[in-house]
């Protein structure tokens, strides 16, 4: 495991935990860094959709009612900090699982992602075995 791809650490587990087998939306606005995660996730028994900006996302979000949100925070126009502040302002929305997945990997980054509502924060590039970790279960904070 890399250090930079280390997890959030809540006192409170997070609303609902991942497992396999869930309705996942993946939202980048790299279409190929996307489309490869989607990929994964659907090798591992999941029902996934992926969307290229923010406001898209939400519009997804909408329809395909998702579990969970694998979110890049750095895109233009709507950042995923806004998307997930948004997401968590909407009680239908405010339970989905929210996993930042950014190269912004700095203590501050991850407290800022904490503090607008993301249950997890991952690395650019992820490792698949932490995406297996993350969708297996909660773990010890």
């Amino acid at each position: 495991m890399r250090s930079g791809n280390t997890h959030l650490s809540t006192a409170t587990p997070p609303s609902r935990a991942p497992e396999a087998g869930r309705r996942i939306l993946v939202v980048d606005d790299n279409s190929d860094a996307a489309d490869t995660l989607a990929m994964l996730l659907r090798l591992q028994g999941n029902e996934v959709r992926t969307s290229y900006s923010g406001a898209a996302a939400l519009e997804v979000v909408h329809e395909f009612l998702p579990d969970i949100v694998f979110l890049d925070l750095a895109m233009p126009g709507m950042s995923g900090f806004e998307v997930a502040a948004r997401l968590r302002a909407t009680p239908e929305h405010a339970s989905i699982f929210l996993v930042a997945v950014s190269g912004y990997a700095q203590e501050s980054d991850r407290r800022r992602s904490r503090e607008v509502g993301f249950d997890d924060h991952l690395v650019k590039p992820t490792d698949p075995a932490l995406i297996s970790a993350l969708l297996a279960g909660p773990r010890s904070p």
